[in-house]
């Protein structure tokens, strides 16, 4: 038997479905983007660089990952999707070749106390379910174990539905359903005690405003709410009889009937306990945060200790350690002690436990414990916690999107976190990375630069290509992708010291150290080594600090930039008092807004589970005003045209003529001085990117007095080019009779310091100690430490 061979099929060399190799993006107009088009190579590391606001988010996270998302969430059902959130189409012609998109993102891991690093990653779950099988004395199932469960206890006619429609009952006695919640502090692991004489001022009345709760009105319905409890209204609150004050303060949820409407009083101390304290204090509205702190202290729970855990659940332990004991170990020690610990019969689960661990010391987070509140985690290292549930996924041919995962690190990091980036690569997922760390674009595959400039001055494409490629384009980052600062030659000399003595926050070893005064002062070492809490633990709170910490602003599509800093006041009273009309006019919020978009210059339709649908409103032309508001000039220009102007050209503006106003210039010198002239005054701040948030922040709380200012990594989000301009900006504080306090692993701050002190040697309990302090000179010369050895290795390019 012979075979024709001609007649057999030559398979292609390349399967067609894998040509699929490339994400295309054609038409991209998302925020500054300008219709830009480009392909990005799939299971390949690629890196957006680009000045602060070129459009690099705009690009990856508005347009790539977030229709990603929205073709996801439109595969479930109509039903479903009723409980998702709305996610509009990008704007852009076309993409394709989308796979499913993760982001890992810099966002604060939510503002509930009640969430832990522990209950964050799984690691709680785990440790509770070893407890249950494991523990002894035995207490009961894995909620026995949970803080966030409740003991709860039942009596009465339990009925269970069976098969055919039968109902089969039950009478129970005290039924126990164990939870393993301290009862004193309901699982919070601290007790509040309420100031009374800063929840209302006794010597009024009700009805004349005795309240100082933020949000309690006599006006509407509160009043009726109060009067309809019997309470007397024009009486001091000195005169109330016991029973009157304890119902103010304390009463349960009552049901009453106010002019016919059905309403629930409840005290005040029960509805802030509700209202207030059931957030976390940092992701509070400033007005309410003062309240809190003024009015409420806090303590470690005395039936607890502060574990927030009940004592059934702490009574049971293994080998010697109950839960949370091992909770409160640092998670590199307490990863130690599982490894150490064997139980074939539940071999699983402490395999599970084990990789979960080491997954934390893997990407440079050991230091931490799992008793750590959520909220409390930095943005960088809030980001790598949620990095680790994917490093040990199964899932391949994803997109990961990274928002700078450098941030927070030490340059001893960096080499750790660029290992995580290939690693994910490898495993044949596309990785996509918005970073200004130029250790990090050296390991990228391919990069795309954006810019030229920020705002409406960037999104375009400057470059795409390998990084040799970007390294001899003409592009910003190119030009300073070899940058390196000189080594401060002479230092300025210290007017002073700041006495830290015996220094014991969180990890701190009993340190001593002399903080000079009248210089660039920068507290570096490695990620956990104690910086922060050498810094807000002993400096924050002297008299004269003012600190710009590391917290996101927060604001809705309505808050902008002359909003935030506060410019807006000084303007609508510049535009009143030139027209002889009331300031709130001026205002979008109030009564000059368009009453056909109340003032959002858009019109919102909402389509039930398709997306909203957003329209410039027509009555106002987008403008946000009322005709007739608009009537009403400064300087010739009227309010809808003064905030569409730029910070460099309103600082000009208000500077000279009829339109001069010395308390909006001020504002606007200290905005163009931390390099945001380009941002105009009306954008909404949802729009901003990272970097420009923090810069915004910086130029509000520089207007604060005070003689030492302390910056937390004020370099997060700042372009290479925007470094130079930060580092003119610190010198200008300190040629102007300031202190200046930073903490910081950029180089080329370190670098530009007057006098640096390290902490370390490593991170948790292997750091908080001084391991050097003295000039950057010396610091190179001495290569004593992990921070000297990086240094020396920057400076000499």
């Amino acid at each position: 038997m012979t075979t024709d061979t001609s007649t057999v099929q030559q398979l292609p060399a390349t399967h067609v479905a894998d040509t699929h190799d490339l994400i295309s993006v054609q038409g991209a107009r998302e925020n500054n983007l300008k219709d830009i088009s480009i392909e990005i190579p799939k299971r390949r590391l690629t890196v957006f660089t680009g000045v602060s606001g070129s459009g690099k988010s705009s690009l990856v996270f508005a347009t790539i990952a977030a229709e990603s998302q929205r073709m996801i969430n439109e595969t479930y059902s109509a039903f479903v999707q009723g409980f998702m959130p709305n996610l509009a189409r990008p704007d852009v012609d076309h993409l394709d070749g989308l796979t499913t998109a993760i982001i890992v993102d810099q966002e604060r891991m939510g503002a509930n106390p009640r969430s832990t690093v522990g209950t964050a990653t799984d690691a709680n779950a785990m440790l509770r379910i070893l407890f249950s099988r494991l523990g002894t004395p035995y207490v009961g199932p894995p909620t026995a174990f949970s803080f966030n469960v409740p003991t709860r206890k039942a009596s009465g006619v339990m009925s269970t539905e069976k098969a055919g429609g039968r109902v089969e009952k039950a009478v129970v006695q005290n039924v126990v359903y164990l939870g393993g919640m301290c009862a004193r502090c309901e699982g919070m692991g601290s007790v509040s005690d309420f100031d009374l004489t800063a929840l209302y001022d006794d010597s009024k009345s009700l009805g004349d405003g005795a309240l100082t709760v933020p949000g309690y009105s006599m006006d509407g319905w509160y009043g009726r709410l109060f009067e309809g409890m019997g309470l007397p209204m024009d009486k001091p609150i000195a005169t109330f009889t016991k029973k009157q004050l304890e119902t103010m303060l304390y009463a349960e949820p009552t049901k009453i009937k106010v002019e016919g409407i059905n309403l629930t009083f409840e005290g005040i101390i029960p509805k802030i306990q509700k209202s207030m304290l059931s957030k976390d204090v940092e992701a509070m509205q400033p007005h309410v945060r003062r309240f809190v702190e003024s009015a409420i202290t806090f303590q470690a729970c005395p039936e607890c200790e502060g574990t927030r855990l009940s004592p059934e659940a702490r009574s049971s332990r293994i080998q010697g350690k109950n839960i949370a004991d091992l909770c409160e170990m640092q998670i590199s020690d307490l990863a130690e002690w599982v490894r150490e610990f064997d139980e074939p019969s539940v071999a699983p689960l402490l395999k599970g436990l084990r990789h979960l661990l080491d997954s934390f010391a893997e990407i440079g987070l050991g230091y931490l414990s799992l008793d750590r509140p959520a909220g409390t985690l930095s943005g960088g290292e809030a980001q790598r916690t949620k990095m680790i549930r994917h490093l040990g996924s199964s899932l391949t041919d994803v997109t990961y999107v990274f928002d700078e995962p450098t941030i927070g690190l030490h340059p001893h990091d960096i080499e750790r976190m660029n290992q995580l980036l290939l690693q994910l690569r490898d495993k044949g997922n596309t990785v996509l990375v918005v970073e200004h760390k130029p250790e990090t674009i050296a390991i990228a595959d391919h990069v795309v630069d954006l810019g030229p400039g920020a705002g409406t001055a960037g999104g375009n494409v400057c470059f795409e290509g390998s990084v040799e490629g970007l390294r001899g384009s003409d592009t910003i980052t190119g030009r300073h992708l070899d940058d390196r600062a000189k080594v401060r030659e002479s230092v300025r000399k210290l007017s002073g010291v700041l006495e830290v003595r015996g220094a014991s926050t969180h990890n701190l070893q009993n340190v001593d150290v002399d903080v000079p005064l009248g210089v660039l002062c920068v507290v570096t070492g490695v990620a956990g080594s104690g910086k922060s809490s050498l810094i807000h633990g002993s400096v924050a709170g002297c008299d004269g600090v003012v600190v710009v910490d590391q917290g996101a602003i927060k604001g809705s599509r309505r808050s902008n930039p002359a909003t935030y800093t506060g410019l807006l006041e000084p303007i609508r009273k510049a535009f009143a008092k030139a027209n002889n009309v009331k300031p709130a006019l001026f205002s979008s919020n109030s009564e000059g807004a368009c009453p056909t978009c109340n003032g959002a210059g858009v019109i919102f339709t909402e389509l039930g589970v398709m997306a909203t649908v957003e329209s410039t409103c027509e009555d106002c032309e987008g403008r946000r005003f009322q005709a007739s508001v608009l009537e009403y000039t400064l300087g010739g220009r009227n309010i809808s045209e003064v905030l569409a102007m730029s910070m460099t050209e309103a600082e000009v503006f208000f500077s000279e003529g009829e339109a001069r106003t010395p308390a909006a210039h001020k504002i606007l010198d200290r905005l163009v001085d931390v390099g945001l002239g380009y941002l105009t005054l009306g954008q909404p701040l949802t729009t901003l990117s990272g970097g420009e948030r923090q810069r915004v922040k910086l130029a509000t709380q520089m207007a604060e007095k005070g003689e030492v200012y302390v910056l937390d990594e004020p370099t997060t989000g700042l372009h290479l080019a925007d470094v130079e301009n930060l580092l003119g900006l610190l010198d200008r504080l300190v040629e102007s009779g300031k202190s200046v306090i930073v903490i910081e692993h950029h180089q080329a701050v370190m670098a530009h310091a007057d006098w640096i002190i390290d902490l370390g040697p490593g991170a948790g309990h292997d750091g908080g100690k001084v391991v050097f302090e003295g000039t950057p000179a010396e610091l190179v010369a001495a290569k004593s430490t992990l921070t000297g050895k990086h240094l020396a290795a920057y400076v000499a390019g």
